[in-house]
């Protein structure tokens, strides 16, 4: 090894082991060792003798002068006879038991903004590459008795079905209320097999049940689905101020906050709209263009996921009965 080579490998030794042990060639951060200590045990000193004393007796005044007050909040009873029960408290105390959940009362059944039935098909690109991808059809059905039905269908197509074959279902079963859509199922099969992404709402107690692991989580009065959410927001007012409502993904429940992004015209294959753009923001990002003239059906659906990988949902065919 040449003579150069070698010192400079010794070189770069010593610095790294004074980054490393420090200046003073201990470990970084440490302290000087302590001197040894030194003990001597010596007898402890007797304690001093205490003088003794004549305890006196301390006179006794009479109990009665300086007999306490009895207490102005504490009642004085009559010890009642044997023979009759003594309640465990007065009837003024007793405190009557909260039951351990609310009952709701289902609210009454409200008309539709959209048609009995119809649907919506998209096709669905990668962004920023506008390759497409895929294509989706959402499906609605509201029946006489206040009931609802959404089903939507997602599906890879194109060469990317080639490489990656995706047939997801997802199925929103509910009533329509004053406040719009309350779900009651949710469910999902991802290439026909269930994805154990299901959901089981409980609106007499406010609860909702998550298949994926049996958990049970308190929700908001106008809590969704992941799909009734795009629907939902018909119903919802001030939405160009925002809003904020609770979500059911399947995998967890948590609060959106809606933001307005404001009025914006976009063009589809299925027509050129005047919509507004909504965005929820939580771990991930979905924007949602609401046909503002078409009973606020949405017409463009952008997901971003935690990665930033971008997948857009343009509207292709509007059909509705």
């Amino acid at each position: 090894m040449p003579v150069a080579l070698f010192a400079a490998l010794l070189g770069s030794l010593a610095i790294h082991a004074v980054a490393v042990l420090g200046l003073d060639g201990e470990p970084f951060g440490s302290e000087p060792e302590p001197p040894p200590l030194r003990a001597e045990l010596r007898p402890l000193p007797s304690p001093p003798a205490e003088p003794v004393q004549d305890v006196q007796p301390v006179p006794v005044k009479p109990a009665a002068r300086h007999a306490p007050r009895p207490r102005q909040d504490v009642i004085q009873q009559k010890p009642l006879p044997a023979s009759e029960p003594v309640p465990a408290t007065a009837p003024s105390e007793i405190v009557p038991e909260m039951p351990s959940t609310v009952t709701r009362t289902p609210p009454p059944p409200a008309p539709p903004i959209l048609p009995a039935s119809g649907v919506v098909r998209f096709a669905i690109f990668k962004v920023p590459l506008g390759l497409q991808v895929g294509r989706a059809e959402h499906t609605w059905e509201f029946t006489d008795d206040g009931r609802y039905r959404l089903r939507a269908v997602t599906e890879t197509s194109g060469l990317v079905s080639l490489f990656k074959r995706l047939h997801l279902e997802t199925e929103s079963v509910g009533r329509l209320v004053a406040g719009g859509l309350q779900p009651e199922r949710y469910r999902t099969l991802r290439n026909g097999q269930d994805a154990n992404e299901n959901a089981d709402f409980d609106w007499s107690t406010g609860e909702v049940r998550l298949t994926r692991d049996g958990s049970v989580h308190a929700i908001a009065p106008g809590t969704q689905d992941l799909l009734s959410l795009n629907y939902q927001l018909a119903y919802l007012g001030g939405l160009a101020e925002g809003s904020s409502l609770g979500v059911v993904t399947g995998k967890k429940y948590e609060r959106y906050a809606v933001d307005s992004l404001g009025e914006e015209e976009i063009e589809t294959p299925a027509g050129r709209f005047r919509t507004l753009h909504l965005r929820a923001l939580t771990d991930q990002t979905t924007e949602i263009w609401i046909a503002l003239d078409r009973q606020r059906l949405p017409v463009k659906i952008r997901f971003t996921d935690r990665k930033g990988d971008s997948f857009e949902q343009v509207a292709t065919e509007l059909g509705m009965q």
